[in-house]
């Protein structure tokens, strides 16, 4: 849902997801003068109703409340003070409220504040109210539910709320620690699961496969008779066999090739999904995303799941599962994941869903994903767990007018982010990292996190501790993969899934994706919780590297400004914050599938020029045009004695090619039949060594 308001010099547009709202602000030039900030006021419309309230405000005035850690609440000085919207309020152009329930109709009322810090004003005139109601997970005739999960663990909420204590028992879908970080995601897939039906199927496709909620449930339904089959990566040479050990503690047979399937002819079998077959023949719908079926995955990392209620999409999930039961060597895998899904043509159509199996035999898909980048409008949303690949830095670089944001799992190495930092105006980059930490670099690459000695924000904020049992897995804060183009618009591009968008994603592991275009809903949710996670780990960002200076003041990070300076960088062209700001508000005169259908699928531009990729392709392509045009001319009027000598020396030359080609003809014919007469060998052997294991 989606509402714009105006009241006064200033204006609102609000966007709601399932948990989140997010409203970006605007006002004439004039109103700056003497602006200290916004407060919010939300209500929830209707049953259950505790009245408005203010928001909580995350900074304070210094010459108010000099020391916020040891201040503490008048009506109960046991606990500490909290601040609010009103007396402190909020000093940006762009605002998320994070503690949204789904299904559920807010009232707002935002006041442009002034005055002194200690004695602010607003004017009724200037007051936003308008009511907005989040997007429900789930519900019959729904054919997308999205679910993020906190992705949270460096979090100053978990470390209030619960004193960065470890969950009781992790394996507990109710233990309080264990549903606020899942925050939904782990409850949507133990329904997801636990509403089969009996009659009706599971086919399973597992990475990492070891969280004993999910394996006991599937474990259940098998104990009901229900058929239930499943792939998951053969882990039997890792240490401790982590995914088969699991396996076996839930009660779930071990490469049976009844109930599950090994798969390990792969670089990795990355997929983690569900199909479920109605009556047991009719594949009618999918759970998907980026969640690997661990404890990491549900309550750690930042993770998404992903349900779709279609039947073409469920009919090619369980195609590609058949694919990848059979444990299929890589280029038979290539093969079929390309024969199910073709690469996708330049602009899908309208309210559709494409969908993207890998392996595949070549990564052109990041080429395609490069150029979605350049055709968008309006701006690009995008998520890289293990850094921007190489073949994607310059579409996301290139200079245009269009905001960039890009999530990352660690700081970008150096050459990426000078490439990517090349258009200050409009890219920002974020990526996770706790409090009072930086990351030590190596080789120009992030390694390991250290300290900041005497970090001065500890005097405001609690240590973060990070939760993840022994420390496990690769990936430690952003697991999500997904791309969003032109979010904002009435017809944007959702991409997301199970694949990294690299070249190994995409020609050797076993990948899934999704490519929805036209869907509102699911770009809304989307985009507020990408808005979520990216400034959740932004506002780290800036305060560690704000106290890692050499020279720095970083208070600055949690007070406020008591003049109206912090409007300028909104306000200045050429400034990051301002591009941001007029991104919300302004109408773009073109669309992301208008630029992709003129550009067809003309290579990308350079990162240094401001020209769009086509028109470059087209001088290129017309100035050879005039370079064979020349040549022709040339010919023409050369003598007729040359051209004797010429058609001699091209007699020579094409029977000395075709002798060198018969020679090759003949090496070619002797190299293959060597390498039949192998592969025969190989075959027969591997036919063996099968029959052993089977037994």
């Amino acid at each position: 849902m989606r509402i714009t308001q105006s009241s006064g010099d200033f204006k609102a547009k609000a966007i709601a997801g399932t948990h989140t709202v997010l409203i970006a602000l605007d006002c004439v030039e004039g109103r700056r003068k003497g602006l200290k900030g916004f407060s919010f006021q939300r209500e929830m419309v209707g049953a259950g109703s505790t009245g408005a309230k203010f928001l909580r405000s995350q900074k304070v005035f210094k010459s108010v409340v000099p020391d916020p850690k040891n201040a503490h609440d008048p009506a109960d000085p046991t606990k500490p003070a909290r601040f609010y919207t009103d007396k402190f309020p909020v000093q940006s152009f762009l605002w998320g409220d994070y503690a949204a329930s789904p299904e559920t109709k807010y009232r707002f009322v935002i006041r442009p504040m002034y005055g002194t810090p200690g004695a602010l004003t607003t004017d009724p005139a200037d007051e936003l109210s308008f009511e907005i109601t989040t997007e429900k997970e789930w519900g019959p005739g729904e054919t997308h539910g999205v679910w993020f999960n906190r992705g949270a663990i460096a979090s100053q909420a978990f470390a209030d709320q619960f004193k960065n204590e470890v969950p009781k028992d992790i394996n507990d879908p109710n233990d309080p620690e264990v549903k606020w970080l899942s925050r939904g995601l782990l409850e949507a897939c133990l329904g997801y699961i636990n509403e089969t039906a009996p009659g009706d199927t599971l086919r399973v496709a597992a990475y990492e496969f070891t969280y004993s909620p999910i394996l006991n449930a599937l474990k259940a339904l098998i104990d009901k008779g229900i058929d239930v089959q499943i792939v998951y990566h053969d882990t039997t040479d890792a240490k401790g066999k982590p995914n088969e050990t699991a396996m076996t503690t839930a009660g779930l047979p071990v490469d049976d090739q009844k109930i599950t399937y090994g798969r390990s002819k792969t670089k990795i079998p990355h997929n983690k999904f569900i199909v479920r077959l109605k009556g047991g023949t009719d594949p009618v719908e999918v759970w998907t995303g980026s969640t690997n079926f661990t404890s990491s995955g549900f309550l750690g990392q930042t993770n998404v799941g992903h349900r779709v209620a279609d039947v073409e999409t469920a009919k090619q999930y369980l195609a590609f599962w058949e694919l990848v039961k059979r444990d299929p060597e890589l280029a038979a895998a290539r093969a079929g994941a390309s024969a199910l899904t073709p690469d996708p043509v330049e602009v899908i159509a309208q309210k559709s869903v494409a969908r993207l199996f890998s392996p595949r035999a070549k990564p052109a898909m990041l080429d395609w994903y490069g150029r979605r980048m350049l055709n968008a409008a309006n701006s690009v949303w995008f998520t890289a767990a293990f850094g921007v690949t190489a073949k994607l830095v310059p579409p996301l670089a290139q200079q245009r007018d269009q905001m960039r944001f890009v999530l990352m799992e660690k700081p970008a190495t150096a050459a990426n982010k000078k490439a990517l930092t090349g258009d200050l105006t409009h890219v920002i980059l974020s990526y996770g990292v706790p409090l009072g930490e930086l990351y030590a670099m190596k080789n120009g690459k992030p390694t390991a996190r250290r300290r900041i000695k005497e970090f001065a924000l500890d005097k405001w904020f609690f240590t973060e501790e990070l939760y993840r049992p022994s420390n496990d897995g690769f990936v430690f804060f952003v697991h999500t993969k997904f791309l969003l183009i032109d979010p904002l618009s009435d017809d944007p591009l959702v991409c997301s899934g199970s694949a990294n968008f690299s070249p190994p994603s995409l020609t050797a592991n076993d990948e899934n994706m999704l490519l929805i275009r036209g869907n509102t809903r699911v770009a809304d949710i989307y985009m507020t919780e990408f808005d979520r996670v990216f400034r959740h780990f932004y506002f780290r960002d800036i305060a560690n590297e704000l106290a890692g200076a050499d020279t720095s003041d970083d208070a600055k990070a949690i007070f406020l400004d008591e003049t109206d300076g912090w409007t300028d960088s909104y306000f200045t062209a050429g400034k990051v914050k301002n591009n941001r700001r007029l991104m919300f508000f302004n109408v773009p005169t073109t669309t992301w599938f208008a630029n992709a259908a003129a550009a067809g699928t003309q290579p990308a531009a350079s990162t240094k020029t401001k020209k769009p990729a086509a028109k470059k392709s087209a001088k290129k392509s017309a100035k050879k045009s005039k370079k064979k045009a020349v040549k022709k001319k040339a010919a023409k009027k050369a003598p007729k004695k040359t051209a004797k000598k010429t058609k001699k020396t091209d007699a020579k030359k094409q029977s000395a090619k075709k002798a060198a080609k018969k020679k090759m003809l003949k090496k070619k014919t002797a190299k293959r039949a060597s390498k039949k007469k192998t592969t025969k060998k190989a075959s027969t052997t591997r036919k063996k060594s099968k029959g052993k294991r089977a037994r």
